[in-house]
């Protein structure tokens, strides 16, 4: 049996499955194959590269040369490739069904954009090529800066910002630069009770206090409490529009008009983006800084693949305040503007060493270019439809947290459903992975309780949002009709069992050590 040191069974030969009535002897299902640690492989002393012997001594390193073994295992190639493997079919992926992660954009990722990504000329760039030489890459950069400034009404972007909270932290800090430029150093940023956590976070690192700002039981920013708070020493609010409940922001532009009056600046998070691209644009509503995630809006779901990247759109207010490096066009071609003085003197300094995720730029400007621009107003389009269509399916076992009027790119759920059944969220989550299903996102926004947080995208049919949703059907029904078991003890089905998670969390197993016995080989030298 395979016990976590939490205390608790994990492996399917440890139970009794539902379906089967019996646990295989080799810990398999079927063609699913059991698969231990790679350090838990035999074969300590082989190796699937012949490497010549040494021609020289390491005396040279004295006291610091290896006395021990090294604790990688010895491994055959098809012995390494079937490991891994065998792990990737324990995983759920966006290839094998609807990743319904709500706040998370889990989209199918056009394999187009991918075989742009891997192109020689972009995928062997060096950040440190001369600028002769990757004229291409920068004419890239120019029009996607060109697209996202058009599609967001805003007049300047950064492009190196690497994700969502890296392009918060440069959009604070041109609003803080804006403001120290005019001799009003003010210390405070308001944020909404539903904000993204890295919304407050972002705000203090930066050294700003933060205040936060009440919701109404619709869901949204509270006008009045924002009145009251707003005030000399506050320089910017924070509002997620569309917003962490999956609710459109319907006074956004009388929140930008009562910032902007108090002398503060409008932070977007544009991590929604994907619901209203195409169709609304931010610079319209009044909005200073918004950071848009390439790896959610214009495909790569969740940066996967790669690392993210997180463009700033800046208002005209705060554009001159915009990080190096960026794109101009110059009297020889493309050139980089990357020192902070004369065009650049107000720019606040640099994000990062270099120009930003290449190959993420490549993917977003693909995904534009074959999209056009109807195709990138249907994505938000049939996005909202999507989450619309699950909200009005599962309303008639499941609570709304919101039923009143539609709901933008995701549905929320809280549990009010299930009291007095004996599941909670975490359980009914767990159950879905018996069913097939990653779980949705649990207990997020933390202004819902036991909330459930649903987000198709545009990229399911409506025969995937329908099996999706029978299958949520028939969880909630068993659920209400006393089947506590089937939700407490899943998954049942999966791989690895369920974990005790307060435990695991307290005490977690982060490095592997060989049981008594069965230590690697000694090096050849002892």
């Amino acid at each position: 049996m395979t016990m976590q040191t939490v205390g608790r069974p994990t492996r399917p030969e440890d139970v009794q499955p539902l379906d089967t009535g019996f646990a295989s002897l080799t810990g398999g299902r079927g063609l699913l194959q059991d698969e231990a640690l790679i350090f838990e492989r035999d074969g300590w002393g082989k190796t699937g590269v012949d490497l010549p012997a040494a021609d020289a001594t390491a005396d040279d390193l004295g006291d610091l040369v290896r006395k021990s073994p090294i604790g990688l295992p010895g491994l055959s190639e098809p012995e390494a490739m079937r490991h891994y493997v065998r792990l990737s079919q324990k995983n759920h992926a966006i290839d094998l069904a609807l990743y319904p992660l709500g706040s998370c954009t889990m989209k199918h990722n056009p394999r187009l954009n991918e075989k742009m990504a891997r192109l020689a000329g972009f995928a062997d760039l060096h950040p440190m090529a001369p600028l002769p030489t990757i004229q291409g890459a920068l004419t890239l950069m120019d029009r996607l800066s060109h697209w996202l400034k058009t599609l967001t009404g805003m007049p300047a972007v950064a492009l190196s910002p690497k994700a969502g909270a890296h392009g918060e932290l440069c959009g604070l800090l041109a609003i803080r630069a804006a403001h120290e430029a005019k001799g009003d150093p003010r210390r405070r940023v308001l944020v909404p009770t539903s904000a993204h956590g890295t919304n407050p976070a972002t705000a203090a690192f930066v050294g700003y206090s933060v205040t936060e700002i009440a919701q109404t039981d619709d869901g949204r920013v509270d006008l009045a409490d924002l009145e009251a708070k707003l005030g000399p020493d506050v320089a910017a609010i924070m509002v997620t529009n569309p917003n962490t409940c999956g609710l459109f922001e319907r006074d956004i532009i009388e929140i930008a008009r009562l910032t902007h009056a108090a002398g503060a600046y409008f932070y977007c998070d544009g991590a929604n983006f994907n619901a209203i691209v195409g169709r609304v644009r931010p610079g319209d509503l009044g909005v200073d800084a918004m950071h848009i995630n390439l790896h959610k809006t214009f495909s790569t779901p969740h940066g996967g693949g790669g690392p993210g990247a997180g463009p700033v759109v800046l208002s005209e207010a705060l554009a001159p305040f915009a990080p190096a490096p960026w794109v101009v066009h110059g009297h020889e071609g493309l050139t980089l503007v990357e020192e902070t003085v004369e065009e650049a003197a107000q720019a606040f300094g640099r994000m990062s060493a270099f120009h930003g995720q290449m190959g993420m730029f490549v993917r977003a400007y693909a995904y534009m270019r074959s999209h056009g621009a109807d195709g990138l107003r249907q994505v938000a389009e049939d996005a909202v439809l999507n989450a619309n269509y699950i909200k009005a399916r599962l309303s008639g076992v499941m609570t709304p947290a919101f039923p009143e009027g539609p709901c933008m790119h995701e549905a929320l759920f809280d549990d009010s459903w299930l009291e007095g059944t004996g599941v909670t969220t975490l359980d009914f989550a767990k159950a879905m992975i018996d069913e097939g299903f990653h779980p949705m996102t649990m207990y997020f926004p933390l202004v819902v309780h036991g909330a459930m947080l649903i987000e198709p995208t545009e990229t399911e049919s409506k025969q995937e949002l329908d099996r999706f949703c029978e299958a949520l059907i028939a969880l909630a029904q068993a659920a209400k009709a006393g089947d506590v078991d089937r939700f407490k003890g899943a998954p049942y089905l999966a791989p690895m069992r369920r974990l005790d998670e307060t435990l695991a969390a307290r005490k977690p197993r982060l490095i592997w050590k060989p049981e008594a016995g069965v230590a690697p080989a000694p090096l050849a030298a002892e």
